[in-house]
């Protein structure tokens, strides 16, 4: 069987989320967007531990539901050890998020205030904790300049230690994929994971970014062996935003986003000189510094990427209307669903020319999608770039701004 899987996402104790993320609407909406399998998040987090113990059934062994609901649910948490750098955890079991809680509580001053804990441990001695109580540990959105594990080491080991041997997967981020990710050598025996990060469940939030997992049956065994892609269980679909798209793709002002090339930004120390806001490096640059290959060597196991635009982003495209909220954009998004049964459907799976018996601008852009086609402005310094039906400069990447310009 194949599912499609969200192993990333935060409860409403999470700063920044939206007072909606709670389980039984998390459940529907994942249920329209096509998720099979979801991370609950937030696990350490008292109430919503107690949220999760209110409201989830396990399933079969790991894997949990909620009534009326075919999308099932993984207990998962993310982390932040006393570097900043994040860390995703997979339990294995609801009494295994407990277990780590009663042996971190004393590291941690917000467990209980904060939906992602920050804890006053190394990731090397987190590790020893999650190994402890059976779950799984990788980084999260790895490249992101604020929190990340390639923000502050240049390699695994470094972060990790010796319990690197115990790391089986990755997570890209909004702003990485597969192509840029797979220069780096010592990533290549790691899963990436695709995910979300999504603080609010609305379907072109939730899933935004999933992985499609082939396994023999839903159970955490299952999961855990197509990350470690053994017995023929593995990912063979990473699905996300195009880099592009990401709030830290390019290097760029945090204040006014004006973006940078590499040299010039040292040069300025950092400084944007038309707001003196800090500029912070982008992804892709942090990736060619990292890289020992120009092109990805992609691994035996690694499975293609796709990109794809949340529908309703798509359907503003083409309508020219910029709140997803509007009733124009709520009733095609309505009307395609309701015509092939949820939204990952619609976006990569079925025929063309079906979606263009049933709204043809919507397929002339989900077709254009799936052949590489679509113009994007790169986001950077915490600003999050776009699709775009215009010609964009520079190879359609965003421009980046030359210290000469400033002089």
């Amino acid at each position: 069987m194949e599912i499609d899987a969200d192993f990333h996402i935060h409860s409403k104790y999470s700063g920044g989320s939206s007072a909606n993320m709670d389980l039984p609407i998390i459940a529907r909406e994942a249920e329209l967007k096509g998720l099979n399998l979801v991370g609950t998040g937030d696990a350490l987090n008292i109430k919503w531990l107690g949220h999760i113990k209110e409201n989830l059934r396990e399933y079969n062994s790991g894997i949990y539901e909620i009534d009326k609901f075919s999308t099932k649910f993984i207990i998962t948490t993310e982390v932040e050890d006393n570097r900043r750098v994040h860390h995703l955890i997979l339990f294995p079991s609801i009494s295994s998020a407990e277990d780590l809680r009663e042996r971190i509580h004393r590291y941690s001053g917000d467990i209980d205030s904060d939906g992602r804990p920050h804890l006053n441990l190394n990731a090397e001695e987190i590790v020893d904790y999650v190994r402890d109580v059976n779950a799984l540990i990788g980084p999260s959105h790895a490249f992101t300049p604020w929190t990340a594990i390639y923000k502050e080491y240049d390699s695994m080991r470094e972060c990790y230690g010796d319990n690197l041997r115990y790391i089986k997967f990755l997570e890209l981020g909004l702003s990485a994929d597969t192509y840029m990710a797979d220069r780096i050598p010592e990533l290549q025996d790691l899963t990436f994971m695709s995910n979300s990060d999504a603080h609010s469940p609305w379907p072109h939030r939730l899933g935004r970014e999933f992985n499609r997992i082939s396994i023999r049956d839903l159970k955490f065994d299952e999961i855990s062996s197509a990350i470690k892609h053994e017995n023929g269980r593995k990912f063979v679909l990473n699905v996300g935003l195009n880099p592009r798209e990401g709030k830290y793709h390019l290097t760029a002002c945090s204040r006014c986003y004006i973006k940078f090339r590499l040299a010039d930004a040292i040069r300025l120390r950092w400084t944007c000189p038309e707001c003196n806001g800090r500029i912070k490096k982008g992804v892709m640059d942090r990736i060619n510094e990292l890289s020992a290959w120009k092109n990805p060597h992609h691994p035996w196991h690694r499975p293609r990427y796709m990109h794809i635009i949340p529908l309703a982003e798509i359907i503003s495209l083409v309508t020219g209307i910029s709140s997803l909220q509007s009733r124009r954009i709520e009733d095609r998004w309505n009307n395609l669903v309701r015509r092939f049964g949820t939204e990952i459907n619609v976006l990569i799976d079925a025929d063309i020319s079906e979606i263009r018996e049933i709204d043809m601008e919507v397929a002339n852009i989900i077709d254009r999608l799936r052949r590489g086609r679509v113009r994007y402005i790169a986001g950077g310094g915490g600003k999050y770039g776009r699709p775009t039906l215009q010609q964009v400069d520079d190879n359609f990447w965003g421009v980046q701004r030359s210290l000469s310009e400033f002089q």
